[in-house]
């Protein structure tokens, strides 16, 4: 078992192309927000713009092996009911006066956990602290992006409750690698935020309303393709990989009158407007005293001798074999047969 556990964090770790693509949307939206940024916090960010870009998918490596990661990439408001999304405590100690922390955990912690980060970014500023600066700027901008997601505020997921397996990476990969250099992320100036906390519900909430269309609108172009039609075959870390067509791609993103684009779009401004409101609140600290003096950053250590019982996120399975692991993997992602 904790062979297998390695190959995991392998599969994620590794140089190679067998994953990093399925992490694109989260690198570009991270490296698009530091262009937004004023002009006393730029220089600074444009410096370790790389490790900011890079290190995007480390919330989602850190999954697998680090208790308690899991739950802060989403937040299942369905399992509370209808219209919860837009009742539920925006504060966590409102919310652990209504509901258990077990049960919180259970469902997800995405927008409690942006504000929570957003806080000790704050302190890291406040302390001038450069690697703790750099490592939570760039997990908030992770988070953030997170829960601009629509499948990121549902129990269904990966669509596995509508037989529809495979759509996450669908909506959240493979949409934003085939199109997005022709999305519009010009998104102005970083803006300071009132109150953050409501900021990260609200983007909730517009994610939430918008899983109807992500869903619906996948089975009713279903319904018009052809299976030969609606999938294609691509080189995949050396696997032949059956993907969602281009054709079938494009008809869906023009279904969805460019709603990938939009949460995109939400998610660069949103971060910038994070941190920037992160540097405000500690005072605006000099960042560019920090480059006189930079700090080299060790690689994230996540070791754990024991798999963790976490909600596959887009269907990696454990117990199976490492050939099948691998396999799993790649089906998963890009619903390989």
């Amino acid at each position: 078992m904790r062979k297998l556990l390695g190959l995991i964090l392998l599969l994620f770790f590794s140089g190679s192309d067998l994953v990093a693509w399925g992490f694109f949307a989260h690198r570009k939206i991270n490296r698009l927000a530091v262009y937004t940024l004023p002009p006393e916090m730029i220089g600074f960010f444009k410096a370790n713009i790389e490790f900011i870009t890079e290190n995007a998918v480390n919330p989602d490596r850190r999954r697998y092996a680090v208790l308690g990661e899991a739950e802060k990439h989403f937040l299942d408001a369905d399992a509370y009911g209808d219209s919860a999304v837009f009742n539920l405590p925006r504060y966590w100690n409102q919310a652990l006066e209504i509901f258990t922390e077990e049960e919180l955990r259970s469902h997800g912690i995405g927008p409690w956990n942006a504000y929570h980060t957003k806080i000790q970014l704050t302190e890291a500023f406040k302390r001038k602290d450069t690697k703790a600066i750099l490592r939570l700027a760039t997990d908030l901008g992770h988070y953030i992006a997170d829960i601009n997601v629509p499948l990121h505020t549902t129990k269904n997921y990966n669509g596995q409750l509508t037989g529809q397996y495979g759509i996450h990476a669908f909506w959240e990969s493979r949409v934003p690698e085939l199109l997005s250099d022709d999305f519009d992320f010009f998104v102005g100036k970083a803006a300071y935020l009132e109150k953050p906390q409501l900021t990260a519900w609200d983007a909730v909430i517009v994610a939430h309303t918008a899983l109807d269309s992500v869903l619906n609108f996948e089975k009713v172009l279903t319904e018009r393709f052809d299976e030969d039609k609606k999938y294609s075959y691509e080189e995949r870390g050396g696997i032949s990989t059956r993907v969602y067509s281009k054709a079938f791609t494009i008809a869906y993103n023009d279904m969805l009158s460019g709603q990938v684009e939009r949460q995109m779009r939400r998610s660069v401004k949103m971060i910038a407007d994070f941190w920037y409101t992160a540097w405000i609140d500690a005072g605006q600290p000099d960042l560019n005293s920090l480059l006189k003096n930079p700090v080299e950053i060790p690689e994230e250590k996540m070791e754990n001798n024991k798999p963790l019982n976490v909600r596959e996120h887009e269907g990696i399975a454990i117990k199976e074999s490492p050939e099948d692991l691998r396999k799993s993997f790649m089906r998963a992602m890009w619903r390989v047969d």
